[in-house]
């Protein structure tokens, strides 16, 4: 089975777009839609039917996708330890790495990284900042850290390896159902909001919201901690975004009420200046978080 096709098979069910998995996979829309049709003709199987929205898996292709990609993710670390054999291998990747990381360690999966980094370069030192998505980014142009996590999409200047995508939701305080319900974003705009710093992809997901309906939202509290903001939420003082995952959990064990309206949608990345992608250290980085994130 060739693993081009299976990697289009997977980008195309992720993205369920054949435009945005171009994209990511850096070829052209036609040659993956080929892809998409080899695979297919190979295993004798419709994976996907066309919608409104783009391209929706058939019950085929959701029972094969979690096959497909975990063939890719064992093919990913096949190669990782074959280069791991080479004798030259602990030697050649020695240094620092300086990493820029955000959100909680847990959901960019910090520890399985860090772990099978020191296994496979003992050699090689690391050195962790934690900072908000666009304090990474920035730090990473100017040379202070060689790569890091960021939530979007960064310029072309940036070589990026997309991890996953999520939701963020808007949570609202205990008791704010009737105020919340059914309002889309600018009756929404109208109630206090918890904002963040310029830095923060809380803020430029929404300034980029608001000002496509030209409305200004009501800020009453500037936080940079994601803790803070949902402390706040529980307290009453606002509404805030916050992923999914979470919202769901602290509308469930604290009455906290989720917008039925709206959402807003992103992707966790990890990225490296384009002009250094090719460096071993780095290259040797993406390959490990292909691996884990099963990319």
């Amino acid at each position: 089975m060739d693993l081009t096709l299976l990697r289009a098979f997977v980008t195309v069910a992720r993205e369920g777009n054949l435009t945005r998995a171009a994209e990511l996979l850096h070829v052209t829309q036609p040659a993956v839609s080929l892809q998409i049709k080899s695979l297919q003709a190979n295993l004798n199987l419709q994976l996907f039917t066309r919608v409104p929205s783009g391209m929706a898996l058939t019950d085929e292709g959701i029972k094969l996708l979690p096959f497909a990609e975990r063939a890719i993710a064992s093919m990913s670390e096949l190669r990782q330890q074959a280069e791991s054999l080479h004798p030259s291998h602990l030697e050649t990747l020695s240094g620092k790495l300086a990493i820029g990381t955000i959100l909680d360690p847990e959901f960019i999966r910090l520890g399985a990284f860090l772990k099978r980094l020191v296994e496979s370069y003992p050699q090689l030192s690391t050195q962790l900042q934690h900072s908000m998505s666009g304090d990474v980014l920035q730090q990473i142009k100017s040379g202070h850290l060689d790569v890091g996590y960021y939530l979007g999409i960064p310029n072309k200047s940036f070589h990026r390896l997309t991890l996953t995508q999520f939701t963020y939701c808007v949570l609202a305080p205990s008791g704010w159902k009737n105020r919340i319900s059914g309002k889309d974003w600018p009756a929404l705009a109208k109630l206090p909001w918890i904002w963040t710093p310029p830095e923060s992809a809380h803020h430029r997901l929404l300034s980029k919201t608001f000002a496509q309906y030209k409305v200004t939202p009501n800020k009453v509290a500037l936080v940079d901690q994601e803790p803070s903001m949902l402390d706040l939420v529980k307290s009453g003082v606002g509404l805030s975004l916050v992923r999914e995952s979470i919202a769901l959990r602290e509308a469930h064990a604290h009455g906290l009420v989720i917008s039925d309206t709206v959402n807003l949608s992103t992707e966790l990345s990890f990225i490296t200046l384009d002009k250094r992608k090719d460096e071993p250290i780095i290259a040797a980085i993406f390959a490990i978080l292909q691996t884990i994130w099963g990319n």
